[in-house]
């Protein structure tokens, strides 16, 4: 699938039962963002978010709160419209599912739907989710549990409106197989395959009145509202103009990027797809269905008071730390463990040691050197001096960056950009300006301060869309008239105007440091060591850990888990076996430095000779290939 000319990214649309999380904040955000860099690219772009607002929870939420279901809705949302306002969110709309632009479209669908034949009324028995607002079957029911036992669950009897949904599964099942782009990343998509391996039945899309009466009414039978995920997963085409406005629908879908959490998967990936189907539209060019934060190792939970309230590390530690946090901590489509001690950790080492450490050491020499003005412009950095290293290193960060972009990778694209950041700071330890002012070496001092300067402008613009207000912030401290830079210019060198004054007020990231009256934790008492595992210092020298480039991946006939790797280990290029098919696919690896055991005795995997072994880290379901954090040649030893 070619990529289009204009962009168009979703979030879910949240439901208005509470208020929202850091799960809510971390999708929004991460749209945010893909929609900032692709302004920042000259590309046009669309960005919808918004509040589902019908359905069993409101109504219960309404009930429980002594107010109507609309009055619920309209209360609730509003946290949600706060938080983006105060998250800095820049989304184009923000639909509510209550709204007539929406529940007109709806109608509309079901009509023509229910005219062809593809919705039919019939008797249902059996279990009801509350929770999830769906159907199941006994096998659905957490092992061990009764029906009794599950105040959630409840056993149902009554006439419904069907979606024929069991004739899209052979359909499905082949467009998923034939766009792998469709849904990412590939373990989900494989989740959702699975799933369809089973028989898939028709959708229940009504709710009687009696028992429901908080929904869009059944065109065709006023005595049934319409279920809440057939409503909801229309607000996706229904805010763009479908059935209203042609040309404009026309120019956004299909959606570039629809962004999940990986708990509504298969509503998303099943539901939805078969919907369209019916409808005639074309389908989303990738549903990407992140992981959860947990806390510790446990998912974050109301019932288990662990939910993270991003309003409370907003107002402790600022909105662009809370962002950057969230999109450098998470590797998209992984979980992600939130910890306060993690937060801080992060701050401190990326942001007000590197990142505001470099802003305060350039404006704090040139305020010394050259009267807080930005030094005469020097020619373009020579191939091979230190300026031409420093200036190359910004320059694959900004490839890096925006590749990660295709790639959903964003936090990657963050660590490169800090690793060029930290590269300037090495760059001004190895130049030592203090010393080129000493020896009155005025020449070398100006090319040495405004090559710092320079790189840091270059560097941090590629943080922009991460940290709009703090990088505005950046950028004006360096006499930069605009505050969000033009992304082309990057890439140019010179861009900082010789003579413009400085303005830096105050740190840019202060240090997060622990309030000294708060005793640190006492330490546990140490296990028990079990030495029957251990092995000596002589054991370990005994095995060569190397990093190695991959130059080359491809599927192992036959074997579904199984990559056949070419790497270059030092001076020789090695062949390796390895069972992460499930993880990876052969784009992702080609060009990364892996760590790989060396020494071991080579095997033949069928048919196939494998000449060492690539390391890996994995938990649960996720696994993570072990890299190194920067550019390393091939073949260095690992200690």
């Amino acid at each position: 699938m070619t990529e289009s000319s204009s962009f168009y990214v979703t979030t879910p649309i949240y439901y208005v039962n509470d208020k929202p999380h850091i799960g809510h904040a971390y999708t929004t955000i991460l749209a945010d963002v893909l929609t900032r860099y692709q302004r920042l690219l000259k590309r046009p772009s669309y960005f919808l978010t918004g509040t589902d607002e019908h359905g069993q929870k409101v109504q219960r939420a309404a009930e429980a709160n002594g107010i109507t279901s609309q009055e619920q809705a309209d209360r609730t949302v509003v946290r949600f419209q706060e938080l983006w306002k105060r998250l800095d969110i820049t989304h184009d709309d923000f639909i509510r599912t209550t709204e007539p632009r929406h529940k007109e479209v709806v109608q509309e669908i079901l009509q023509d739907l229910y005219d062809r034949g593809e919705i039919y009324k019939a008797e249902y028995d059996g279990l009801y989710d509350v929770t999830s607002e769906t159907f199941i079957t006994e096998k659905d029911l957490p092992e061990g549990k009764t029906v009794d036992e599950l105040p959630n669950i409840m056993r149902i009897k009554e006439t419904n409106y069907f979606f024929r949904m069991s004739h899209y599964q052979d359909w499905l099942i082949q467009y998923i197989e034939d766009n792998p782009e469709f849904i990412q990343p590939d373990f989900r998509r494989n989740e959702t395959l699975g799933f369809l391996r089973k028989p898939l039945q028709d959708l229940c899309i009504s709710r009687p009145k009696s028992r429901l009466n908080w929904g869009i009414d059944l065109p065709f039978d006023p005595d049934y509202v319409c279920y809440v995920w057939f409503d909801a997963l229309v607000n996706y085409i229904s805010a763009i103009g479908y059935r209203r406005d042609e040309a404009r629908f026309q120019q956004w879908w299909p959606v570039n990027y629809h962004l999940i959490g990986k708990d509504i998967l298969t509503t998303h990936t099943v539901y939805w797809p078969t919907m369209l189907q019916a409808m005639g539209l074309p389908q989303p060019r990738t549903i990407f269905a992140h992981g959860w934060w947990l806390f510790g190792d446990t998912k974050m939970s109301k019932s288990l008071g662990n939910v993270v309230n991003p309003m409370d590390l907003i107002d402790q530690h600022g909105v662009d730390a809370f962002r950057y946090y969230v999109m450098a901590e998470m590797t998209p489509g992984q979980d992600a463990s939130f910890s306060h001690d993690g937060f801080v950790r992060r701050y401190n080492a990326d942001l007000a040691n590197d990142l505001g450490n470099l802003l305060s050491r350039v404006a704090s020499m040139l305020g010394r050197y050259h009267e807080g003005r930005i030094p005469p412009r020097p020619e373009a950095p020579q191939a091979g001096s230190p300026e031409a290293e420093v200036w190359a290193t910004v320059q694959t960060a900004a490839n890096e960056m925006i590749g990660s972009l295709k790639t959903m990778r964003i936090d990657f694209g963050i660590a490169r950009v800090i690793d060029a950041i930290k590269h300037i700071n090495r760059y001004l330890e190895i130049k030592q300006p203090w010393t080129l002012a000493k020896q009155q070496k005025t020449e070398a001092l100006h090319q040495t301060l405004y090559v710092a300067a320079e790189c840091l402008r270059a560097a941090s613009a590629l943080l922009y869309p991460v940290m709009p207000e703090r990088i505005g912030a950046l950028r004006q401290a360096l006499g930069m008239a605009d505050r969000e830079p033009v992304i082309d210019r990057v890439r140019e060198f010179g861009v900082l105007e010789p003579g413009t004054a400085l303005a830096l007020e105050g740190a840019l990231f202060p240090r997060i440091d622990r309030n000294p009256s708060e005793a640190p934790p006492a330490p546990a008492a140490p296990e028990p060591v079990d030495e029957s595992n251990l092995i000596s210092i002589e054991d370990f020298k005994k095995v060569e850990l190397k990093t190695a480039k991959i130059l080359s991946a491809e599927a192992m006939p036959g074997a579904d888990k199984l990559l056949l790797l070419q790497v270059a280990c030092g001076g020789e290029t090695r062949q390796i076996i390895a069972g992460i098919a499930k993880h990876y696919t052969p784009a992702d690896l080609v060009g990364k430095t892996v760590v790989v055991v060396a020494n071991l005795k080579p095997v033949k995997l069928r048919g196939q000779l494998s000449q060492g072994m690539v390391l890996a880290a994995s938990s649960g379901e996720v696994l993570s290939l072990i890299s190194v954090d920067r550019e390393t040649e091939s073949g260095a030893i690992v200690r």
